[in-house]
């Protein structure tokens, strides 16, 4: 992994980016949204929100989507914090990863990003040999994650569940400008000669 050479009183000492992004409150969701990489994300959350609860967090996304069930736990808890949460598309924010994105108070995008809703799709596996029962519940169970996606949406954008149940039939994409005018992200990054919006 590179590391960044910083020459310090103590000498010369290797610092890793990713050390150096976290102190500056700043967090990355890049890849599948898994258990695993939710509870690394929640872990880091927690984190930040006892060093100061007042300061800004700021989660950059990049991410193809996942398991609904671990990207609904960082939702709650993102929408539980004391600290503002900046939520950036630095490329494609799809499915679970469009949700997390919509978590932020501030969401934004840089010019080239785009977004991603869609139904959640059943993967839990063969269903050869379940029988009706299982079937229906199965089904129900899935009717229940698009209602409650749904509604996110909804509450998110301020679009009515009937426009969002129709945008979320099939895949759909937004660009950075289609984003803002649907509601699901609040502005662009902007970039200015003295100050970058995006803090690094």
């Amino acid at each position: 992994m590179s590391a960044l050479i910083k020459d310090t009183s103590r000498g010369i000492e290797r610092i890793l980016p990713e050390d150096v992004l976290f102190t500056n409150r700043e967090l990355f969701i890049t890849e599948e949204i898994n258990a695993d990489t939710c509870h690394k994300l929640l872990k880091e959350l927690m984190a930040l929100e006892k060093m100061d609860c007042e300061k800004e967090v700021t989660i950059y996304i990049n991410s193809p989507g996942g398991d609904v069930d671990s990207g609904l736990a960082v939702f709650d808890y993102m929408q539980l914090m004391k600290s503002p949460i900046r939520t950036v598309c630095v490329g494609t924010a799809a499915s679970m990863g469009a949700m997390l994105f919509l978590a932020g108070d501030t969401r934004e995008m840089l010019a080239h990003s785009r977004i991603m809703i869609h139904d959640p799709a059943y993967g839990g596996g063969n269903m050869a040999g379940k029988k009706p029962h299982e079937l229906q519940y199965m089904v129900d169970k899935l009717k229940q994650t698009q209602e409650v996606l749904a509604g996110i949406i909804s509450e998110k954008t301020g679009k009515p569940l009937k426009e969002v149940y129709k945008k979320t039939k099939q895949d759909s994409y937004f660009n950075a400008q289609e984003a803002i005018e649907y509601g699901l992200a609040t502005g662009m990054v902007k970039t200015t000669n003295s100050e970058s919006s995006i803090k690094i």
